[in-house]
């Protein structure tokens, strides 16, 4: 019986062939990465002591170093048990719980057909690919000049031309034999009630073809070359061979070039909205990229990226639309989410493309980007607090009743679980609910006198004025502000982030400088994050070279109030650096000292979180002895900040003065 390359490909995706090997060996666990798909064992074919048997269920193919045996789910249980190929394939149909095919002549027909269909659009690519090299393409050609899309690169992704013709492609077909039937199932002429003679479906575009995960052209897409043209892009119509929402621009070539290649580990897999996009990065030597044909991610589609690599990142526009979608992406990978299966987000600059971005900055900018893509978990946080006011318990307790729901949706129960501690110990976090470990470690700062020498510390604020241990004394003034009376009674704003923000708001061109990495601050404090963004808004409007401007913008924007109880806390603190009065050679250095610390504390905590989450599920001395190490690490920073005399004072100055 001859099965139909659709059914088998079908089974071998339901069915990792790990789930398959491990019914016959034994995974060793020290080479083994199961959460990248990536098995060892010793090589079932032959007998050997050290595993050399290897299995990606990436690729759905194994290969032993030792003996040189490969192949994929069939192969194994062919060669391994003997099977004849039905009975293999009977085999990996009951796991994928799939039904066998009846034998069906006109199934097998059609099949046929379906290869013929493949021939008919190889035909349509090659006929667009001289047109396009043709005198008629002049003005395509042009147009991909001014893209920078070099010849090899055209030629590699197989860009062509459709004439302005109805029906060039249309004759050149009917000329080599292909029938009218042939062509309206592919979609390369529009047919149907009210026509009463078909005509090309791509008119004066340049074309690019959709290939399968098989290398088969099945598909195209068109950009218009005129203005007047309705549709921009012109996509193939749903057909035998293709359905849009179940396909990725680029698969093929990007899981390739997601494999470990030279040594170099495997990559993630990078999700951007279009062809051009794609071309252009592939270009730039940055091969890993796919796009949705013109739609809104599909679960089948985010289901394929995740066959290619477990995390893939997915890049939108950073304008309020780009967010948008993001979220919607978040919605839609929430309920599938598994162990070592998640999602990372990566925000362009706004009006930027990454085909503006790689032609304007180089690759090295687009990488920076990806650098920044942040996790599942920060994008649901982020769109369920951002500009809200949780200045009430009732507030407060909607928000932890939303993030129960959404984390519902989560279908694993372990990822639920770990989301559900996640999303609690943010909210804690938020809220000002000081969890043990902080209380310990403002009792440190008390010990130390509480940064009393103007070191920019996370947790306290050192002594100075009455109030709660730990905590800085609060003035009538600071108590009357809208900052206090919106934060709950232990969530002030941590110093360092306050004297970060104070030090970019005195001088705004250490923001220019380094603005990537001034945008990436990851805030505790809400207020403070509403301030920080405040802030590259107005930088954003308008280039502003001294405090003085700044201040100003913010005032308008209404945030003065939050700035003068800014100031007043690191006066109490004598964080000098932080204020007007300081230098901006002295601030540059201070600003360098603080995020640095800023960034190991919260990688730190965040490292903390995780290992006290999987010590729940596993009190093996591995992971108490991971608990432990952290806890040291934190120590020793904590330790080094304390040191640090007179933080961000350059020698000579004294800590005081104000």
């Amino acid at each position: 019986m001859r099965f139909p390359p659709s059914f088998l490909d079908e089974i071998r995706d339901r069915v990792p062939i790990s789930n398959l090997i491990g019914t016959r060996v034994s995974f060793d666990r020290k080479k083994t990465n199961a959460a990248k798909g990536d098995f060892w064992a010793c090589c079932p074919f032959h007998g050997e002591k050290t595993p050399s048997f290897h299995c990606e269920d990436r690729k759905g193919r194994y290969h032993c170093f030792g003996c040189g045996v490969t192949g994929d789910h069939f192969k194994f249980l062919t060669d391994l048990e003997g099977l004849n190929f039905p009975e293999a394939v009977q085999r990996v149909a009951d796991m994928a719980g799939v039904p066998m095919p009846a034998r069906d002549a006109e199934a097998e027909k059609r099949e046929a057909q379906r290869a013929t269909l493949h021939d008919v659009m190889d035909m349509a690519a090659g006929f667009f690919e001289q047109q396009l090299q043709a005198a008629a393409g002049a003005k395509a050609r042009a147009y991909l000049r001014e893209r920078g899309l070099s010849a090899a690169t055209q030629q590699a992704f197989r860009l062509g031309y459709a004439p302005e013709s109805r029906n060039a492609l249309k004759e050149h077909l009917a000329l080599k034999g292909v029938t009218r039937e042939q062509m309206e199932a592919c979609g390369l002429v529009v047919h149907g009630e009210g026509i009463a003679v078909s005509y090309d479906r791509f008119r004066d575009r340049v074309m690019f073809p959709i290939e399968d995960l098989r290398g088969r052209v099945i598909a195209f897409g068109g950009r218009a070359l005129s203005p007047d043209v309705p549709a921009k892009y012109l996509n193939s119509p749903e057909t035998e061979l293709f359905h849009k929402g179940q396909m990725l621009y680029n698969a093929l070539r990007a899981r390739k070039a997601c494999q470990p290649q030279g040594g170099d580990p495997a990559k993630a897999v990078i999700a951007v909205e279009g062809y051009m996009d794609v071309i252009a990065l592939a270009q730039a030597g940055i091969g890993q990229v796919v796009a949705p044909m013109g739609t809104a991610l599909t679960e089948d589609q985010l289901d394929l990226l995740w066959r290619i690599s477990p995390e893939p990142v997915l890049c939108f526009d950073g304008d309020q639309a780009g967010v948008r979608a993001a979220h919607r992406a978040v919605d839609l990978g929430l309920p599938a989410l598994k162990p070592g299966r998640s999602l990372r987000f990566a925000l362009l600059p706004e009006g930027k493309d990454p085909d503006d971005l790689v032609k304007a900055d180089g690759p090295q900018a687009f990488h920076a980007v990806l650098r920044d893509a942040r996790p599942l978990a920060d994008m649901l946080w982020t769109r369920e607090t951002s500009g809200g006011v949780f200045d009430t318990p009732e507030r407060r307790a909607e928000l932890e009743a939303r993030m129960r729901e959404i984390t519902s949706r989560i279908g694993d129960e372990n990822v639920r679980r770990h989301y559900a501690q996640e999303m609690r110990d943010r909210a804690q976090q938020f809220f000002g609910q000081a969890r043990q470990r902080n209380q310990m470690g403002n009792q440190r700062g008390n010990n130390r006198n509480g940064y009393g020498q103007g070191a920019v510390g996370q947790g306290g604020y050192g002594q100075r004025g009455r109030g709660a241990p730990g905590r800085l004394g609060v003035s009538d003034s600071l108590a009357r502000s809208s900052l206090v009376k919106s934060a709950s009674s232990t969530s002030m704003p941590p110093l360092r982030e306050t004297a970060i923000l104070l030090m970019l708001l005195n001088h705004p061109r250490l923001i220019d400088e380094d603005f990537e990495a001034m945008a990436a601050l990851d805030l505790q404090h809400p207020l403070l994050r509403r301030l920080h963004l405040a802030m590259l808004d107005a930088m954003a409007e308008a280039n502003l070279q001294d405090g003085t401007e700044m201040r100003e913008a913010l005032r308008i924007a209404g945030h003065g109030e939050t700035i003068e109880t800014l100031e007043l806390i690191v006066r109490r603190a004598r964080v000098w650096t932080a204020t007007d009065r300081a230098a901006e050679e002295d601030a540059r250095e201070a600003l360098k000292q603080a995020v640095h610390l800023h960034q190991r504390a919260r990688v730190l905590h965040k490292e903390l979180r995780a290992v006290e989450a999987a010590l729940m599920d596993d009190e093996t001395g591995e992971v108490f002895g991971r608990l432990l190490d952290i806890q040291n690490e934190i120590r020793k920073a904590e330790a080094t900040e304390a040191l640090i005399e007179g933080f961000g004072i350059p020698s000579g100055r004294p800590a005081g003065g104000f």
